[in-house]
């Protein structure tokens, strides 16, 4: 178990037993043991710029839909993604791929979901939310009978 001390200098105080680390930056992120991630900032994040992509029509002749969901202008290079169809957790057919850093130092992300053309056929609406922890979070919603502009 890991405590956390505030230091009157912004840093927190990690420790466990003789372990001991401080941190003085404005941003950092700290893995422990086999991938427990624990960022650190001074700042709200922003919401990532989420943009949400409905299937091909050449996907749809097959018998198939992906929704693409593309997640940009992230301040750290994680985030936790999830779906729903007409309001209900959607985790079969989900598939995301790691963030990776740009040119301007954000990340950005990829997220699909594959459902059936049937599925989308029958109008439902489907969202992806992205969330960055706390109030940094983006969602978009998509269906069948949108217009397309």
């Amino acid at each position: 178990r890991y405590t956390l001390n505030p230091t009157p200098h912004f840093p927190l105080l990690f420790s466990r037993g003789s372990f001991c680390m401080s941190l003085y930056l404005i941003f950092t992120t700290v893995v422990f043991g086999q991938g427990t991630k624990l960022i650190v900032t001074d700042q709200t994040l922003p919401a990532p710029s989420l943009t949400l992509h409905r299937p091909s029509t050449q996907e749809l002749d097959k018998g198939e839909a992906t929704l693409v969901c593309l997640a940009s202008k992230m301040s750290v290079g994680y985030a936790d993604v999830s779906w729903t169809a007409n309001g209900s957790p959607v985790t079969t057919g989900v598939v995301t791929s790691p963030a990776s850093v740009q040119d301007d130092g954000t990340f950005s992300l990829s997220s699909f979901l594959s459902v059936s053309a049937a599925d989308w056929d029958s109008d439902r609406s489907y969202s992806c939310t992205v969330s960055q922890g706390g109030s940094a979070s983006a969602s978009r919603q998509v269906k069948k009978s949108q217009c397309l502009l």
